[in-house]
């Protein structure tokens, strides 16, 4: 089972990191493609390739389970192959003994193939589409290639959307009142999370019985007291250093693509896969099963622990970040996953990963120096199976939330916000009965006893169940502020009419048809940059728009759009473009979340959610943006700016 779990890991973990990279086309055929227009909406596609020496293409196939034909595919639903490919020339048949010598069809030198098309709509001046084949050799095989190509199609329409804004200057705005920018917001808080975090892996059944261990060993075999803090706090050190290089390699992702954290908070596979993980480690803490690293790992760095003395000191850090990951893994799964849900990119996830590594460092370097402290320490025992347990639930309530995101993304409504808070009072009723002893798991003593440390805690999660309960109904008292933003919107609901969905507030969701009415209304423009998994958007939408002051300013004041960064419908082809980025950048604007997360980063320099701007008629920065702005009379002023700076330059 251990090894079966090890093994999942690692798939799990490289898929994590192949799901942020692109398809790679293959160097074994070089294509040209070209069109030929048949009538109005008809075209025939030509994909004329040259296979390299001692390879071949796979074309079609007769008998070979498993191998697909050659095909080409669209991301516009509205474009659709007219009939199957055809073979023009180059091609012979083959028995392969990839497929037991099956028959398939393959092109060895030069190879010609065309597919005739049809568009349901306006035709795309320049059509972006996918070759998918593969390829092989003599006891090679390659599947599954994808060639991304773009072809012009004659008649078609230009690609006319405007993403780049060139009058819109942050350095220029009529007013200067908003924030400076959005990024680094927030840090100190995330680093006290991560603090926070630290400090809860130490009462884990992995860390707490290492504490008086380690701290006897340098104070007993350094030879001085001196000598002994010296260690103990270059051991804390070590500790805090090793959880900060953790999160070097997302720096590097962040620089390659600074919208790359973005997409993968709101990516669905990687939700759902950060849920089936958080599943999994609610198993592991409720004691089924243990999850840990390869044993070589932590033997590889115990045997350096006692090669010299700063770098031995450095190998016990290290051991004791992989010996205790079986229960640490977990809490900083979900301290790595929350951050990548944060609006800062990979600075946040270093803050979070410093806080956690301070919080598991700190206790042994103070025990070293106050070493009479130890005296103070409760002794092991199952209590700290008990913190295990209450954290396994934690970790449910963690993966419903993963499940969650990934649903508002593809609008699936599995879970509705009922449904969703639902779920949350069953963790927490089960929950409040394992402190009572009514539910029992492997590793619990056979007879528990309910002290007052226990009592506080049965209270305080019976309490925030008992909360939650009024979510699950159609009333006002089912808007839940203190939790405001975790669960589904108020209005995605399994309720026909939610009461607390009822607001005449319905921003626009397209910047052009904004533009024009704003221009028709003489009103200035309120943008709204948000998310469907965007936690703080939906903190402001329920707790700051709701506000009776700032409502009847973005009612009746602005005309107020709201762009998805994150919403995965196709774009029409016609509207598909491939956009040269300010650095330079090549990027491919396929979906709506593409063009408005685009738009954002080019023209107001940022890739956090929320983020609102309030342009003129003429498209220039009233003010300077703002951020998550959880007052409603500081996001009010802001609004009162901007309406001051449009009547100004109106006179």
């Amino acid at each position: 089972m251990r090894l079966f779990l090890r093994s999942a890991f690692v798939i799990i973990s490289s898929l994590f990191f192949i799901s942020i990279s692109s398809a790679q086309d293959s160097s074994f055929v070089q294509w040209e493609v070209s069109s030929k227009k048949l009538s109005s909406t008809e075209y025939e596609l030509v994909f004329k390739g040259k296979v390299k020496p001692g390879k071949f293409l796979y074309l079609f196939t007769k008998d070979a389970e498993g191998l697909d034909s050659i095909a080409v595919k669209f991301t516009d639903s509205a474009i659709l192959n007219n009939g199957s490919m055809q073979l023009q020339q180059g091609s012979s048949s083959f028995a392969d003994p990839v497929f037991d010598n099956k028959n398939v069809l393959i092109a060895k030198q030069e190879v010609t193939l065309s597919q005739k098309i049809k568009i349901d709509g306006t035709v795309p001046a320049l059509l972006k589409g996918t070759l998918v084949y593969a390829t092989g050799a003599v006891e090679e095989f390659l599947p599954a290639q994808e060639f991304t190509f773009d072809v012009k199609l004659e008649g078609g329409v230009a690609q006319t959307a405007r993403i780049k804004i060139n009058s819109i200057d942050l350095n220029n705005t009529a007013s200067d009142c908003g924030d400076e920018g959005t990024e680094g917001k927030s840090l100190w808080g995330i680093f006290l999370l991560g603090l926070v975090g630290g400090f809860i892996a130490l009462l884990t059944p992995c860390v707490f019985p290492l504490i008086p261990l380690t701290v006897s060993f340098f104070t007993k075999r350094s030879g001085s007291r001196a000598k002994g803090i010296r260690n103990a706090l270059l051991y804390g050190f070590f500790i805090f250093i090793i959880y900060i290089l953790l999160s070097l390699p997302f720096h590097l992702l962040d620089q390659t693509d600074p919208e790359i954290l973005n997409n993968i908070s709101t990516n669905v596979w990687l939700n759902i896969i950060f849920f089936v993980i958080f599943v999994v480690f609610a198993i592991s803490f409720f004691g089924y099963f243990e999850i840990t690293l390869p044993g070589n790992f932590a033997n590889r760095a115990d045997s350096k622990a006692s090669v010299g003395s700063t770098l031995g000191i450095f190998f016990m850090a290290l051991t004791l970040a992989i010996v205790s990951f079986s229960c640490t893994g977990p809490i900083l799964g979900s301290l790595l996953a929350g951050a990548l849900t944060k609006d800062g990119g990979a600075i946040q996830l270093s803050f979070g990963m410093g806080g956690f590594g301070l919080g598991l460092a700190l206790p042994f370097a103070l025990f070293a120096m106050f070493p009479n402290w130890l005296q103070s320490l409760p002794k092991s025992g199952g209590w700290l199976n008990t913190v295990k347990v209450v954290l396994g639930f934690l970790e449910l309530a963690m993966a419903v939330k993963f499940l969650s995101n990934a649903d508002l993304v593809k609008q699936w409504h599995l879970l509705p916000r009922e449904v969703f808070i639902g779920i949350w009072v069953i963790i927490g009723i089960l929950l409040v009965m394992y402190l009572l002893g009514l539910i029992r798991f492997p590793h619990d003593d056979k007879k528990i006893k309910i002290g007052g440390i226990r009592w506080t805690f049965i209270v305080l999660f019976a309490a925030a169940t008992i909360y939650l309960i009024p979510g699950v109904t159609n009333t006002k008292w089912a808007n839940l502020k203190l939790i405001s933003g975790f669960p589904p919107p108020l209005c995605y609901s399994v309720y026909s009419h939610p009461v607390n969905c009822e607001t005449s507030l319905e921003p626009l969701r397209d910047y052009e048809e904004a533009l024009v009415l704003a221009k028709q209304q003489n009103k200035p423009l309120l943008i709204d940059f948000t998310g469907w998994a965007c936690v703080n958007c939906r903190r402001m939408e329920e707790n700051v728009w709701t506000n009776p002051d700032v409502l009847e300013l973005m009612k009746n004041k602005f005309v107020v759009v709201s762009l998805y960064v994150d919403e995965r419908k196709v774009l029409p082809a016609a509207q598909q473009q491939t956009f040269t980025t300010k650095t330079g950048a090549k990027k491919e604007i396929v979906t709506v979340g593409d063009k408005w997360a685009t738009f954002q980063s080019e023209n107001f320099n940022a890739v956090a959610q929320p983020q609102y701007a309030i342009l003129g008629l003429d498209e220039t920065a009233l003010t300077k943006t703002k951020g998550y702005t959880p007052s409603a009379e500081e996001f009010k002023l802001w609004l009162e700016c901007g309406l001051e700076a449009f009547a100004k330059k109106a006179k």
